[in-house]
């Protein structure tokens, strides 16, 4: 099993990996808005699905996958007003893939400023 890692200060913290990858599937954590240096994207919910986004891209190609190898999403977000703005970030990357996804309202997510949490998977060599 390989596994990457990331930014989060929860990693540690916490002890979980950003992403695992056990054959050919890997598997992206819940994904926050994190930059590198541990602080929350600024900006609106755009701006943090980016941020997300790239973290879980970024983490499947350490992991030797690429973006087209991704099957699944999950949006965790805490407004419905945020979800066409979201979606539209996930339509930037994942439009000509078109992976399986979810897009859940919950109450909050671990920190008060976060409007999105993102998870993925991907499948290395599907056809």
């Amino acid at each position: 099993m390989k596994r990457a890692g990331g930014a989060s200060p929860y990693e540690a913290l916490y002890g979980f990996s950003r992403a695992v990858r056990s054959g050919n599937r890997i598997l992206v954590a819940g994904t926050g808005p994190v930059e590198a240096d541990g602080s929350s994207t600024r900006g609106d919910a755009a701006a943090q699905a980016r941020r997300c986004f790239a973290i879980a891209v970024t983490a499947i190609e350490e992991l030797g996958g690429r973006v087209d190898d991704t099957v699944r999403t999950r949006m965790y977000i805490t407004d419905p007003v945020d979800a066409d703005a979201i979606g539209k970030v996930h339509a930037e990357i994942f439009g000509d893939v078109r992976p399986a996804a979810t897009m859940v309202v919950v109450a909050s997510l671990l920190r008060a400023e976060w409007r999105v949490e993102i998870e993925a998977e991907a499948l290395v060599g599907e056809a």
